[in-house]
């Protein structure tokens, strides 16, 4: 059962992690063009816009991958000198912690898409609707929070930290 879970949920994270490298890539992009267009004279109208949006898909469109691969910050000092149920207890509780977190920014930006859509909240200049990259940021941190909350079940019924298998897939 929790291998099956697991198989799906990598899949989504693989998903979630293409979306933020093509997001990354547009990034990149909108930069280029806008940095050579003002070299010209003529920057590329709504940039600001373009980068704004792109980085939430970016930033979050990565955050799973960050997690399900280890690559957030762990202070480390004292895991040595713990016993391992200790450690086990501490990463269990600190993925509990991140998806609560995480779980609390979904609604965030999920009461704030309502405000959007009621309002019809755009960006300034090309006038993109705002509720459509909220909808966009709610769904990746719906899927980090899920990612913390089944590590945190797998560390508490198997002990197995999947974070050290990521590289080997």
């Amino acid at each position: 059962m929790l291998n099956s879970l697991r198989t799906v949920a990598d899949g989504l994270i693989r998903l979630s992690a293409a979306i933020g490298t093509l997001a990354l890539l547009a990034e990149v992009g909108v930069i280029l063009v806008d940095v050579i267009g003002r070299a010209f004279g003529h920057p590329l109208f709504g940039s600001q816009d373009l980068i704004t949006m792109i980085m939430v898909m970016l930033v979050f469109g990565g955050m799973a991958l960050c997690d399900r691969s280890g690559g957030h910050i762990a202070v480390d000092l004292f895991q040595k000198s713990f016993p391992p149920l200790l450690n086990r207890v501490i990463d269990v509780l600190s993925a509990l912690l991140g998806a609560v977190i995480f779980a609390f920014i979904a609604w965030a930006i999920w009461e704030s898409a309502k405000l959007s859509v009621m309002l019809n909240l755009s960006t300034n200049l090309l006038r993109l609707p705002k509720v459509w990259f909220q909808w966009g940021l709610c769904g990746f941190a719906v899927l980090t929070a899920l990612g913390l909350m089944l590590r945190a079940l797998e560390l508490t019924i198997s002990g197995r930290d999947v974070r050290t298998e990521w590289n080997n897939t």
